[in-house]
């Protein structure tokens, strides 16, 4: 191997772990800041008005993932050649899809009040329409700057976005105990993204640019939008079989367990996922992509293998003394949970892999057969009790995942080809 390709390839190693720990800190400060809003909440909300509030932003959360439409990878896959005419068709998608995704959101707002008589989620629920209209004017701005590999700044932005929405939550529950004061911040926050994105990157649309074919960006961003949706199902449906077989009381044992368990991993993980992608979409040498996933596999086994023993032996001591003694009963469910760190890691890292070698419909189909396997599995568990139903989930999750990745990392991108045509 050539000096040039090893300093390249060394290059490519210290930008990613400059990505992960950029992800990793503004992920850390913002759970950070977080808790201490959850704390001023809990103090200054009654549990109904909380409820309000949750079930708001529970469905749109749930409608937003909708709008994570996968063509913007393509602006960071694209050839040099091909960028412009690649903007110019995302930008235009962005803004007709979140148009769609608003008014689907209308939609449901109207149903929240008119047949479930919640008139003030139903309100809240229309107003946050709004974030959809300052997302198209920012995104082709985000992931040019994932493709030239400015992840600390992404991180930042989000970063500010969610620390500032929370802190204005925190401040508005003080003055006015409502639970409009904790929705309308995620409407104040969106312009203050938006500006900071077209701020970081000058991209404009330039309306004598032709556009790319939107048939294959379309596709392609279908596909990684099922894989989204998949994902989002995984990890939703599992509560309502909780709830379903077991009842409410232990919904709130696995809730709770779930989050303490690997809910700051799973973050990572995507993060992970993320800073890779634009490494693996060097089309010019493939012996360097096919370093960059042996050493993310690498380094994925060592940072969340650690993470994940850490949480498992530590759980005993730590649950007591920053969640109370009241939840020491959850102990063993959250080990068990903490487990499922190593396989999210390595589906982010196959996921990144797959849609940077244009497999975006395969990474789908992966999805999809983790999903239902792992509430399949759940669901057996599930007749045994609380823990069999979490061991289950976790099973379901690695088995397929584990299996697959180590696949795409160990066989080389010919045999790759051949096997899934």
């Amino acid at each position: 191997m050539s000096t040039f390709a090893v300093q390249n390839q060394k290059s490519s190693v210290s930008s990613i772990l400059r990505g992960l720990v950029a992800f990793g800190s503004a992920e850390l400060a913002n759970r950070i800041v977080r808790i201490l809003v959850v704390i001023i909440i809990a103090r200054q909300l009654a549990p109904d008005l909380v409820g309000v509030a949750a079930l708001t932003l529970s469905l749109f959360e749930l409608i937003r993932v909708i709008a994570n439409i996968g063509v913007g990878q393509k602006i960071i896959a694209a050839h040099d050649s091909d960028l412009a005419a690649t903007c110019i068709a995302a930008h235009r998608i962005f803004w007709i899809w979140c148009s769609i995704v608003a008014a689907i959101q209308l939609v449901a707002a109207a149903l929240l009040h008119f047949y479930f008589e919640q008139s003030l989620a139903a309100q809240m629920l229309a107003i946050l329409c709004g974030v959809y209209f300052f997302m198209p004017g920012g995104l082709v701005q985000c992931f040019r700057l994932m493709r030239t590999k400015k992840l600390a700044k992404v991180a930042k932005i989000g970063a500010v976005q969610t620390i500032t929405d929370h802190i204005l939550t925190g401040i508005l529950v003080f003055i006015w105990a409502s639970p409009w004061a904790i929705v309308i911040p995620k409407l104040m926050t969106a312009p203050l993204w938006l500006v900071m994105m077209r701020h970081a990157d000058d991209w404009r649309p330039d309306l004598a640019t032709a556009a790319a074919p939107y048939k294959d960006m379309l596709n392609f961003g279908a596909a990684i939008l099922a894989t989204d949706i998949f994902l989002a199902v995984r990890n939703n449906l599992d509560k309502l079989i909780i709830s379903a077989f077991l009842g409410v009381s232990a919904l709130g044992t696995y809730y709770f367990a779930f989050n303490a368990g690997i809910g700051i991993v799973s973050a990572l993980a995507t993060a992970f996922g993320t800073v890779i992608f634009p490494h693996l979409c060097n089309k010019k040498d493939q012996a360097q992509n096919r370093t960059i996933i042996h050493f993310s596999v690498a380094a994925g086994l060592a940072i969340f293998g650690s993470l994940t023993a850490v949480q498992y032996f530590l759980a005993p001591i730590y649950v007591p003394i920053i969640f109370g003694s009241h939840w020491v009963h959850a102990i063993p469910l959250i080990q068990v949970l903490s487990l499922a760190g190593i396989p999210l890691a390595m589906s982010a890292i196959a996921s990144a892999y797959l849609r940077a070698e244009g497999r975006a419909p395969l990474d789908a189909w992966f999805g999809l057969t983790v999903c239902v396997l792992a509430l399949m599995t759940m669901l057996i568990g599930a007749q045994w009790g609380l823990l069999s139903a979490a061991t289950g989930w976790v099973l379901g999750t690695s088995i397929v995942i584990i299996s697959y990745t180590l696949f795409l990392s160990t066989q080389p991108v010919s045999k790759f080809k051949e096997v899934f045509q």
